[in-house]
């Protein structure tokens, strides 16, 4: 069962988010963050994805209802989007949402959603686990040493728009903080995840990779089974 739900940020302010949840009603709790795209009708089949793999899953509206195909409108949504507001704001409300339900709760994103998973996992203290898909913030604004749950994490070799030298450096600030870290590396372009990263209107540097995606959404659920119970 899905929904379109209102929870509340730390601050008091309202927010609305995609809510999906398993047949059974309950289980553990995924906190799905958006690309610049906005919450679209691909974001949300993510949250079903993971409901129907027995999580409770919440997508919080980070654009307010805006959503686009066009990269030139996604990547003036996403300048506008105060990134430290939304991930301890938005996203902790939402974890603190499913933590009302869940007994753990991790949290997911992709692209821009990636980059506010890292920085979820410095500054949320509610969350227990994260998986990162190609994204990451720029390093002067990650705290490795407030990360103390396990993270997964997906990269693409051949991204143009986050260098795997830059993983290379998320990596080693990682592993100098002693988080309990395992990455994974496709041979594969920005956005290998998302099934509609093809065609007009989108950016020429992502393309959608089914059996890179396949392999990367298997170790994401073995990974949440064993971090999440």
């Amino acid at each position: 069962m899905s929904k379109m739900i209102d929870f509340q940020r730390p601050d008091g302010k309202t927010v609305k988010g995609y809510l999906a949840e398993p047949a059974a009603g309950s289980g553990p709790g995924v906190v799905v963050i958006q690309e610049w795209w906005g919450l679209n009708d691909q974001i949300r089949g993510v949250a079903d994805r993971l409901a129907e793999a027995g999580f409770v899953a919440l997508v919080p509206d980070l654009y307010r209802g805006k959503s686009t195909v066009e990269a030139e409108e996604a990547n003036h949504l996403m300048t506008n989007l105060d990134f430290g507001d939304a991930a301890s704001q938005d996203v902790r409300g939402a974890v603190q949402h499913l933590k009302a339900r869940c007994p753990k709760v991790a949290v997911t994103g992709f692209c821009m959603g990636g980059a506010l998973t890292v920085l979820t996992l410095a500054n949320v203290p509610e969350v227990d686990a994260g998986v990162v898909w190609y994204g990451l913030p720029p390093l002067e604004y990650v705290d490795a040493t407030r990360i103390k749950v396990p993270v997964l994490a997906h990269w693409a070799t051949q991204d143009g728009a986050f260098p795997i030298t830059n993983v290379d450096a998320l990596e080693e600030k990682l592993r100098g903080a002693g988080v309990a870290y395992e990455g994974h590396r496709y041979l594969a372009q920005h956005g290998f995840a998302n099934e509609t990263a093809v065609g007009r209107g989108r950016i020429p540097i992502t393309q959608y990779d089914a059996a890179w995606a396949q392999m990367a959404w298997d170790r994401t659920l073995r990974f949440f089974g064993r971090e999440l119970g």
